[in-house]
């Protein structure tokens, strides 16, 4: 009886390790198939704008996103107040992914008549482990046109030639997202205008952007972004661009809501035109509301 529970022990024992054999066998198969198949980080913001400045993310390829983007604020000691109030601005673009990395946009600003146009491209993504970059970096190119010679700042320009109504925006996104709650992104800006009318204003402009991300639960984030200006415009009084907002994030739609000092929606004009500083004084206090809706075109699964 004894020999028989030994030899049912030494057979457990074998098939044991035959199994476990085979498994390694395998496992050394995928490693030698997948060798350094890297993890990376997903969703540091969920939309491809923190609020109203890019953030790191693209669209992927075939994915084509349509925004809609407002912004409403008042005019101190206004004889006749509007209901709601009593400036309004638009901006309606389209961005498309040409790639997962590679992002063409374009769009058209009611303030200004301005209509501008960027590509984005993610050089770096963040690793999960610890062999890869421990951040992001996207780089963004922007171009803008001012249509109008009788707007809201558009007697900063030279002359009403085309080419003198341009201006010309490039970042470097860099963005680390440390938990999955909490995302910061720094970005170094570069705005070129190619025509001041002034002698005193710069035609070059140098900025540092500050965003961040922080998930309070389900689909809500709260978010904010303060652009720092190294050298202002000095014929008209500008200050530093200021966002706080939240963002609801419902699958293919996503809406922003944004408390801000901005008027404008093109990274040259918020960035170097903001007229307020912030605060709830009347006139300074500018409300906005975005609304991002995505559209699949490609409905392969990466």
């Amino acid at each position: 009886m004894s020999n028989n529970k030994f030899f049912l022990l030494y057979l457990l024992l074998l098939i044991g390790f035959s199994m476990s054999m085979n498994a390694q066998d395998l496992l050394d198969k995928l490693e030698k198939e997948y060798p350094n198949t890297p993890q990376y980080e997903i969703a540091t913001f969920k939309g491809t704008r923190i609020s109203l400045g890019h953030s790191i993310e693209n669209r992927r390829k075939g994915v084509l996103e349509v925004k809609a983007m407002n912004l409403f604020w008042n005019i101190p000691n206004r004889p006749s107040q509007s209901f709601v109030a009593d400036k309004w601005t638009a901006r309606i673009a389209l961005e498309y992914g040409i790639s997962d990395r590679l992002t063409f946009g374009a769009g058209g600003s009611t303030l200004d008549g301005i209509f501008d146009g960027f590509l984005k491209y993610n050089l770096i993504r963040q690793r999960k482990d610890a062999k890869g970059a421990p951040l992001s970096i996207t780089l963004f190119q922007n171009g803008s046109y001012r249509s109008m010679t009788s707007g809201f700042h558009s007697n900063i320009n030279l002359s009403d030639d085309f080419m003198d109504r341009t201006a010309f925006t490039s970042q470097i996104l860099i963005a680390r997202k440390f938990t999955p709650q909490f995302s910061l992104q720094v970005s170094p800006t570069f705005i070129h205008r190619s025509s001041s009318a002034f002698d005193e204003d710069p035609n070059n402009h140098f900025a540092l952007g500050i965003g961040a991300r922080y998930k309070v639960g389900g689909h809500i984030s709260i978010v904010s972004e303060y652009y720092y200006q190294a050298n202002p415009l000095k014929s008209i009084d500008t200050y530093d661009a200021f966002v706080l907002g939240v963002n609801w994030e419902m699958s293919d739609l996503m809406l922003q809501f944004q408390m801000t000092n901005a008027r404008g929606m093109v990274e040259d004009t918020f960035i170097t035109q903001t007229p307020n500083n912030f605060n709830l004084s009347d006139g300074n206090f500018v409300f906005g509301f975005n609304a991002t809706f995505v559209l699949h075109f490609n409905q392969k699964q990466p």
